[in-house]
């Protein structure tokens, strides 16, 4: 190598090693341990740290260390492999749940809130930029906690991602998702010996409460059984949908994919889902009913919808924590 080429490479070198110099005074290693994301708190520009893809604690400003809980919208586990349904291997849900996260990091996002805490001391932000951008991704779904609908966009979002399959939609549609399990041994919520799991439903993002009895054993697999017919019932009772003269405009426009979960929401809980319009639904739920009474809904069987692997909270983050949860 001639002289000329070896000061090049030399001042090549001191030059990447100042920049190296300069990189770490700016992030020392531990502010690189956690990773900084810009998102605007009721409009102040602040830096947070996501620790999953739908929660996140502030690290500088008037908040800070306050921890947060993002509404409309829920990422899956982090904690280990625990959610399954349709073809998914728990551990590519967990793969999933792990994209979500990183979703979060790299956006900057605008969250507002009136500051009020929950149960367990986190604020609760809603940010909805983030929300539709971890749904249409497919990293999220929509949760409302209790009866309510959840906000139109987000539902939009959702229904464009179930469509074209994408995230954790690609390999099946559960009518409802098991977000949390409890044991009875919990004892949550002051109900003694009697306690709950959590159900969204994937057609408007409402939540059921599934009470129950039963004492979990930890790693023990959690499934959600619901009443549905068959698909091609459900496509039957579609067409009879389309050809009523009561319910021909309320499912105009309304995808087959949509109509199949309405059908098994409906076959489940015997009610419509909340959404379209009033008139619409009302039209709809009319004509179900009918059909429901006709038999057209053929013989309805028990299926099991999704699945979540039970472990306590206390259990779930410790450094000796469960084989079910080591990746």
């Amino acid at each position: 190598m001639n002289r000329t080429k070896t000061m090049r490479m030399a001042r090549s070198i001191h030059g990447m090693i100042g920049v190296l110099g300069v990189l770490a005074s700016l992030f020392p290693i531990s502010a690189q341990a956690e990773p900084t994301s810009l998102v605007y708190l009721n409009g102040q520009p602040t830096p947070v740290y996501f620790n999953d893809g739908d929660s996140f604690r502030v690290l500088d400003g008037e908040l800070v260390q306050t921890t947060a809980r993002l509404a409309g919208f829920n990422t899956l586990e982090t904690h280990g492999p625990v959610h399954q349904w349709g073809g998914w291997h728990r551990k590519e849900l967990y793969a999933l749940a792990k994209a979500a996260t990183l979703n979060a990091r790299r956006g900057t996002w605008h969250c507002t809130s009136d500051l009020k805490r929950d149960g367990y001391g986190r604020i609760l932000w809603f940010c909805l930029d983030l929300a539709k951008d971890q749904v249409r991704h497919g990293y999220a779904h929509a949760l409302v906690v209790g009866d309510e609908v959840a906000h139109p966009e987000i539902l939009e979002a959702q229904r464009e991602a179930i469509g074209a399959r994408r995230g954790m939609w690609a390999k099946g549609v559960p009518t409802f998702v098991i977000s949390s399990t409890h044991s009875s041994s919990e004892a949550t919520g002051g109900l003694v010996g009697q306690n709950y799991n959590r159900l969204v439903s994937t057609v408007d993002g409402h939540s059921e409460r599934m009470l129950h009895n039963d004492r979990y054993d930890e790693c023990q697999n959690v499934c959600s059984k619901v009443t549905i017919t068959t698909r091609e019932n459900a496509l039957h009772v579609i067409a009879e949908l389309r050809a009523n003269t009561e319910s021909f405009a309320a499912v105009k426009g309304v995808s087959d994919a949509l109509l199949i979960q309405i059908i098994d929401e409906y076959a489940h809980l015997k009610k419509m889902p909340r959404v379209l319009g009033e008139g619409s639904r009302a039209a709809i739920e009319r004509a179900l009913r009918s059909l429901l009474d006709q038999g057209a809904f053929g013989p309805l069987e028990k299926q099991t919808s999704s699945c979540m692997v039970y472990v306590s909270f206390e259990r779930r983050y410790r450094a000796d924590k469960p084989e079910c949860l080591k990746w």
